[in-house]
């Protein structure tokens, strides 16, 4: 079985489909992951021996491109215009990178990320006549009366309206207003047929949630037969760096702070100095990682160390709290590792999964997107107390680490 992995999106929603691809690879079958090629999504792939068909422009240098031409406005969602015109670009990329991936041997697709990534890859599927699944990291993207969706620019949704039902009706003609052109545009120029309803025809009846049940279950609700795989977690065997492994043993489980992929959000300016003298407040010292926001020691006091790619898994244990922005994948490793959490949430699914370390007992939702030292302290406060910590241990212990081998018997069986 050939299986092309299909994704345009951060770092969150890469890595679960490398973690499938080498699973599929020690089954014996054959595994590419089709992704934009930023560095360090290329030497993730390469380190874990997954081959990459290059889908696009890099994230990173897309995210730039666009805060250029926001300017003072970066931080905002783009004008309905600007998105139609990535969307087309990134319709047609991912098109071809899907159909270079899987050739004449192909057998099924396997697509997530943005919309209009998933809308190419799809569109390759049909093209080959082979199979599709679409999958989602998160239940919150997935239509259901438990949640609202998300908004997309120019479409706010219907103020006054509290049904959930009808505002993922709603959502629905917006995928048609947004992308819907812009999809049946490039079916039209690789002789494919239009599109009525893109959103159902990207997601399927029998989207795929590849989220661990404790942390983030469905909850029905939904004209969907969602099928959830638990978690697909990358095992990663790296040992610690040599100067990190010294400074952890030279004293008491430190505070790790790190934001992930979110790189540019304006929002996160001294974040890092503020988590690490909130950190110094409670007496803890801090591995404070640089992510796409580059953050920085702002002394040279021997209490902090920082690190930039590493094996979060080894390190996340070897904590006493996790500050993070509450990415899925982040999420995941931090409550797989039984250590307390505080989550200050920037975008999209990341209220969600603050929320929900907040509902489980073993973090705290961050009340806004804005750290302060103040918010910080208070927060660490109650992580780092014996009550929460041991909640944390308690509930890492119910984090399943199967959802890559219930997906790769679901493919095997299509």
């Amino acid at each position: 079985m050939r299986v092309v992995l299909s994704t345009y999106g951060s770092r969150g929603d890469l890595e679960p489909l490398a973690a499938l691809a080498v699973k599929l690879i020690g089954l014996g079958h054959e595994a590419v992951v089709c992704t934009p090629p930023d560095d360090d999504f290329v030497s993730l792939l390469e380190r874990v021996g997954v081959p990459l068909v290059p889908a696009g422009q890099p994230v990173k240098e897309m995210i730039a491109e666009v805060s250029r031409k926001q300017g003072p406005n970066v931080g905002r969602r783009l004008p309905l215009e600007e998105l139609q015109f990535r969307a087309r670009r990134m319709v047609a990329t991912q098109y071809e990178a899907v159909m270079a991936a899987a050739g004449a041997d192909g057998d099924v697709v396997v697509g997530t990320g943005l919309m209009p990534a998933a809308c190419g890859a799809r569109s390759a599927a049909d093209q080959l006549g082979i199979g599709w699944v679409s999958v989602r990291f998160q239940p919150t993207t997935l239509p259901t009366g438990a949640h609202r969706p998300y908004p997309y620019p120019g479409r706010p949704l219907p103020e006054g309206e509290t049904d959930n039902h009808q505002l993922w009706e709603y959502d629905r003609q917006t995928m048609k207003v947004v992308f819907g052109g812009v999809f049946d545009e490039h079916r039209a120029t690789v002789g494919l047929p239009m599109v009525d309803d893109v959103r159902a025809y990207v997601f399927t009846d029998r989207p795929w949630l590849a989220a661990d049940p404790v942390i983030a279950p469905w909850p029905g609700d939904s004209d969907l037969d969602v099928v959830q795989t638990g978690a697909w977690i990358l095992p990663d065997d790296r040992p610690l760096p040599p100067g990190l492994v010294e400074f952890l043993d030279a004293g008491e489980p430190p505070v790790y702070v790190g934001f992930g992929s979110m790189g540019l959000q304006q929002n996160l300016t001294g974040a890092g100095r503020d988590a690490i003298e909130a950190a110094r407040s409670h007496g803890r010292r801090v591995v404070l990682g640089s992510g796409w926001a580059a953050l920085e020691l702002h002394d040279d006091q021997d209490d902090c160390f920082a690190v930039g790619e590493v094996n979060q898994q080894t390190l996340f244990a070897r904590c006493a709290a996790i500050v993070h922005h509450g990415g899925a994948g982040t999420t995941t490793t931090a409550t797989r590792a039984g250590r307390p959490q505080v989550i200050v949430p920037q975008v999209v699914d990341q209220p969600y999964f603050a929320g929900r370390v907040a509902e489980l007992g073993i973090g705290v939702a961050h009340e806004g997107s804005v750290p302060t030292l103040e918010s910080l302290t208070t927060a660490l406060r109650t992580v780092l107390s014996p009550e929460l910590s041991a909640r944390a241990r308690e509930v890492a212990g119910s984090v399943s680490e199967q959802g890559t081998s219930v997906a790769a018997g679901l493919l095997s069986a299509l």
